[in-house]
């Protein structure tokens, strides 16, 4: 397999090898060319990224220590599967960090992000209600990440940002495996996010962190539900 073009950070430098590495796992994971639950050997995710050996063991480590594959004694390495346990740990994580960043992004947040955030999920709603579906549920999915991206990315930590990003994939993986967002779900999804984003607007920390707590726990009961 030939090695995808160079991917680059959010600064535009490139990444190191096995860091491109770690972006190729992420989405053959999120791809589900890897599947939950999978035995896998080095050799293969060689064969699967498309970089070097060196590059996979130099990975391997990052990807225990994320929880995003996990070494079986005298069965080799399996990526993680999706189960109750899973669902309950990432929801929680969820819950835990985004209720508190949310209540200090509706006092700091610049008030021009977040009418990009409103006009963006206006778009969505119009383009459903409008009966388009080419290209919808993809755009539905970006719009959400966007919302939580930027509240997360409001707290200028990276520690939170990269640890938040790592739950996310495994959130991913969850919806993947259960509860993908799917097109006829988009108004209740997009509908809790505009009463985030109306709390947003009034600069009410309570009503904000309220309305994400409900958000995340509808999600976390769709997916327990739904397994």
């Amino acid at each position: 397999m030939i090695a995808p073009q160079t991917p680059h950070n959010k600064d535009g430098e490139p990444l190191k090898l096995r860091e491109q590495a770690y972006e190729e796992y992420t989405r053959s994971l999120l791809s589900q060319q890897i599947r939950p639950g999978q035995f896998i050997t080095q050799r293969q995710l060689v064969e699967i990224t498309g970089y070097p050996l060196g590059a996979i063991r130099e990975l391997v480590p990052r990807l225990e220590a994320e929880g995003l594959i996990r070494t079986v004694p005298q069965r080799g390495m399996q990526v993680p599967q999706v189960d109750l346990n899973l669902v309950r740990n990432a929801y929680q994580f969820r819950e835990f960090i985004e209720v508190a960043a949310v209540r200090l992004f509706a006092t700091n947040a610049d008030a021009g992000l977040i009418a990009r955030l409103r006009a963006h999920h206006e778009q969505i709603i119009e383009r459903f209600e409008r009966g388009e579906e080419d290209g919808l549920m993809q755009d539905a999915e970006a719009v959400d990440l966007e919302l939580h991206e930027a509240i997360i990315d409001g707290l200028g930590n990276d520690i939170i940002a990269h640890a938040y990003r790592v739950n996310w994939i495994k959130i991913r993986l969850i919806r993947l495996a259960e509860t993908r967002l799917y097109v006829p779900m988009i108004p209740s999804v997009i509908g809790d996010h505009l009463r985030i984003i109306e709390a947003l607007e009034a600069r009410d920390p309570d009503a904000a962190a309220a309305a994400m707590q409900r958000h995340i726990e509808i999600a976390r009961r769709r997916a327990v539900n739904m397994g």
